[in-house]
């Protein structure tokens, strides 16, 4: 399992992949590309940069670089490195929860097929609780973790409540790290605290292997709110203090500014629920950070 396969799984979705000397890069769309394997710390050089923006078209790059490095904004990515994992590692919250969770539900590993027979419509109850716009149809969704099924180092994990999958996680195992890619959740099951259980679970199997020495559970959001993560650190991971970056292309750089910055937060209060709007608010925020140095964090 690399980031090759990883690089395939984006290629068969019809996302643009780019390898460079220093990592891998995917683009959903509008010349953004994020950098992987995500808990990578990369510091590419001029030369990298310059075949990345003129060669490939490349209108930003998202990355993540060390913290001593001092340029770019100060974030963190959610991991778990530790050598064991049990409920005393847990927050006094999470460990009844992860109690209640086991006793209203199985968690195992389930079939691909049985994934993508119910996990549409528990992505969709996901979206609309959290407030979110979804997509229109569960087609393209559908095809995008299709592509995934005969991949080797993905894993899908299923809490199951008398028989009725009441939330997934998809795993991916890259190297010696196993990243937390997609988990949601229905809400009529959020009082039962399956999701407590299921990370519980999927978390303790990964730590238990020792060809792994890490667990992701993602980098901090561009749009998410905090509470998000909260959930993740109350199970007992915790935050890896990074540098997180944005470049934007030479040519399009003077056009991203504190006049435009306001503008796109005005849109996003506008459409909260446009998900392409929220990611560039975002994007232009780290963006302004990372050219001048500072060192504040994204999410104040």
């Amino acid at each position: 399992m690399n980031p090759e396969v990883y690089g395939e799984w984006c290629r068969r979705q019809g996302l643009c992949v780019i390898k460079t000397e220093s990592t891998h890069w995917y683009s959903e769309g509008f010349g953004v590309y994020q950098a992987f394997p995500f808990d990578r710390q990369i510091k590419p050089d001029e030369k990298e940069l310059t075949e990345l923006f003129s060669r490939h078209k490349v209108a930003a790059l998202r990355f993540s670089s060390s913290l001593e490095s001092g340029i770019g904004s100060v974030g963190y990515h959610v991991v778990y490195e530790r050598d064991t994992y049990d409920l005393q590692d847990l927050s006094v919250w999470a460990r009844k929860n992860v109690r209640r969770g086991l006793k209203s539900c199985i968690v195992e590993r389930i079939p691909f097929e049985r994934f993508l027979l119910d996990g549409w419509s528990i992505r969709r109850d996901t979206l609309d609780r959290q407030g979110r716009e979804a997509e229109k149809s569960g087609a393209a969704w559908l095809r995008k973790y299709s592509s995934a099924a005969d991949l080797p180092g993905f894993e899908v994990w299923g809490a199951l409540v008398k028989g009725e999958l009441g939330a997934f996680l998809l795993t991916f195992r890259m190297s010696d790290c196993v990243y937390m890619i997609h988990q949601q959740c229905k809400r009529s099951f959020m009082r039962e605290h399956v999701n407590n259980a299921l990370a519980f679970v999927v978390t303790q199997a990964a730590v238990a292997n020792p060809e792994v020495r890490s667990v992701c559970y993602g980098i901090q959001s561009l749009d998410a709110a905090a509470s998000v993560d909260e959930f993740k650190f109350r199970m007992g991971y915790v935050q890896k203090k990074i540098r997180q970056r944005v470049l934007i292309h030479p040519l399009l750089a003077p056009a991203v500014n504190r006049v435009t910055q306001e503008f796109v937060k005005g849109l996003h209060r506008l459409m909260p629920r446009n998900r392409i709007v929220s990611k560039a608010e975002g994007l232009f925020r780290l963006s302004l950070a990372d050219a001048d140095g500072d060192p504040a964090n994204v999410s104040a």
